[in-house]
């Protein structure tokens, strides 16, 4: 079969045909070319590891934990492995870390009823 009859039979351009004909002539097969870019070498293999390092510095900054890291890493490397194993900086305030669920939620009524006015016609002793 000839190239322009093949590649109206095939619905493809001749300059397709002639191009696979080329890689054939030249790598012995019609494969396409690998089209994978070569990855980054990650800095940071073992997550249990850095868990375990991130629960430990937690409290420190992201330049403060690249420099205690074994490996040669940079901050935004840390902060995108936090970010990644879920890690937050979120602190509780001392109020929630020390009241308990009975003095939270009279705080809560107090707060409310602050809000409505109840207390501006009561009188404090």
């Amino acid at each position: 079969m000839s190239k322009t009859k093949a590649s109206q039979f095939f619905h493809l351009s001749r300059n397709t045909i002639n191009l696979w004909l080329q890689r054939k002539a030249q790598t012995g097969d019609f494969l396409p070319k690998p089209n994978h870019r070569p990855g980054n070498n990650h800095k940071i293999t073992d997550w249990h590891k850095f868990k375990a390092f991130a629960q430990e510095h937690g409290d420190k900054t992201s330049a403060q934990m690249a420099e205690l890291w074994d490996d040669d890493i940079s901050p935004g490397t840390i902060s995108r492995a936090l970010k990644k194993i879920g890690f937050t900086r979120k602190q509780l305030t001392a109020t929630k870390k020390v009241m308990s669920n009975s003095e939270r939620s009279l705080l809560l009524r107090l707060n409310i009823w602050s809000r409505k006015g109840w207390f501006t016609s009561m009188k404090l002793a």
